[in-house]
């Protein structure tokens, strides 16, 4: 389906509502009052099925893309779920979740890659330098709060550059915009996660205004990952 095209009236109030639902749930996710965080029970977990319904008819007979959106936006559902808990359980349930979603992610992008010759290297020396730019002081950061956070957070920071990686070298042949569409929510998805991490573990108060700026970060890194990969 062409990037361009004008998408169905059912399409278009799906997206509506997905904007509508993470607006709302960003700007719930900046306030630290009982109801705020009982109505994110409700808008939370609304996200990824609405995403997913929303993009669903882009698919069209690209079994690998719409298995592997499919595959990503449901582990990502589960660890919106997880996270909206308190304490060390929900916090691994949600790394885990989210750790999935990233393999998913992976798999769909490497398997729309182009040449090494083609594609350039940026993006993999990219994920790389911040990756041994952050992983180490997450890590270090996470054992220091619990010992047994320190490798699955070090496996995260690794999975989540994989990501950002494995979507900079995609087919240069696929649609420009697609591509461009898809990396720009890589790189929203990793400024999300960086953050959440700066929130959890380098950071002593509570900081409701970088809550929200996780939240506006992926809810649209997964939008755009999404529409793009959908048009590719």
């Amino acid at each position: 389906m062409p990037l361009m095209a004008t998408p169905s009236v059912r399409t278009l109030g799906l997206t509506l509502a997905y904007v509508g639902v993470a607006t709302a749930d960003t700007l719930l996710a900046g306030r630290t009052t009982t109801s705020a965080r009982r109505l994110r029970y409700l808008t939370k977990p609304a996200l990824m099925p609405l995403l997913n319904a929303a993009t669903r008819d882009a698919h069209g007979d690209d079994v690998l893309v719409r298995r592997g959106l499919t595959t990503a936006q449901a582990m990502s559902w589960a660890g919106d779920v997880a996270l909206l808990g308190k304490g060390r359980n929900a916090f691994h349930g949600g790394l885990g979740a989210f750790a999935a979603a990233h393999v998913a992610y992976v798999g769909t992008f490497l398997a729309r890659r182009g040449k090494l010759g083609e594609t350039g290297t940026a993006g993999i020396k990219a994920a790389a330098a911040l990756l041994a730019a952050t992983a180490p002081v997450m890590s270090v950061a996470a054992g220091r709060q619990d010992k047994e956070l320190a490798v699955p957070v070090a496996g995260y920071s690794t999975l989540l550059a994989a990501m950002f990686a494995a979507g900079s070298v995609l087919d240069p042949e696929l649609s420009g915009p697609g591509r461009r569409l898809l990396q720009t929510g890589t790189v929203l998805f990793l400024v999300s996660d960086t953050l959440l991490g700066a929130r959890e573990f380098l950071l002593k108060d509570e900081q409701p205004q970088l809550d929200a700026a996780v939240m506006a970060t992926y809810t649209a890194g997964q939008a755009f990952i999404a529409i793009g990969a959908t048009h590719l």
